[in-house]
């Protein structure tokens, strides 16, 4: 199997703050989000961010198995992120589950079960399947926004939706939505995921140094990346409803 070695660019952003694709410092890239695309899930979205594919689906609640599992006071709530061989821009990855993959489905998990009502569905499963189709950093906050989405398509109870966005650190700047040269050759990168209708914090990691004000800013960039990926979120919801209204009423 060939050996890709990507070469690091001369420049990943210039003076101005212009950046290796031409976006500047606070631009997301092409985001599009849809809804109810699998119709065996109870919920599902597809996301098309950068050059991220991933597909989501949602199963539940359903009874827990295997039952020893089984919490009886709440659900519970299982993900599973896995990218297909074929999804890297580069080296082809191996099939089935490995370090990266197990890691990234306990932090998405985790940061979608504060807005969960676990409590009504005591002994059951919500499972979560996070797969990537075509990786393009930034998946782990691309899947805990498709999910979320997912999880509001399957009628699941929830306090609100989950959003996720990057930033990163290149150079002296600070950037929203790392790129994959960016993530590849940057400074820093830190994944935030936001409960929107609070602004709680549900995932924050950070790879890279940054000072006290560089976290700042950082912190407030990636809340205003998020309110705006939190737009495109309740328009995908709401045009699905819109289209089985629009349906609904053209069969009658």
């Amino acid at each position: 199997m060939p050996i890709f070695v990507e070469k690091k660019p001369d420049k990943l952003i210039s003076e101005d703050g212009t950046r290796i694709d031409g976006r500047k410092p606070d631009e997301l890239r092409p985001i599009e989000i849809k809804v109810g695309v699998l119709e065996r899930a109870d919920g599902s979205a597809y996301v098309k961010w950068g050059g991220n594919r991933i597909l989501v689906a949602v199963y539940g609640p359903r009874a827990a198995h295997p039952r020893h599992q089984a919490i009886p006071h709440e659900a519970l709530v299982r993900c599973r992120y896995d990218m297909a061989p074929f999804s890297p821009s580069t080296d082809r990855k191996k099939p089935g589950p490995d370090r990266r993959s197990i890691e990234l489905s306990t932090v998405i998990e985790e940061a979608l079960k504060p807005v969960i009502f676990k409590e009504m569905f005591g002994g059951t499963a919500i499972d979560i399947f996070v797969e990537v189709l075509r990786s393009d950093a930034g998946t782990r906050v691309a899947g805990i926004t498709g999910a979320s989405v997912a999880l509001a398509d399957a009628g699941i109870p929830i306090r609100g939706l989950v959003t996720g966005c990057s930033v990163g650190k290149v150079g002296d700047f600070i950037v929203l939505d790392p790129g994959h040269e960016e993530d590849m050759w940057g400074d820093g990168d830190m994944p935030v995921a936001f409960f929107m209708e609070t602004g709680e914090i549900t995932l924050l990691q950070a790879d890279g140094q940054y000072t006290y004000d560089e976290f700042q800013r950082a912190l407030k960039l990636a809340y205003n990346g998020c309110k705006q990926v939190y737009e495109l979120q309740k328009r995908a919801i709401i045009e699905k409803y819109e289209k089985l209204k629009l349906e609904g009423e053209t069969d009658e």
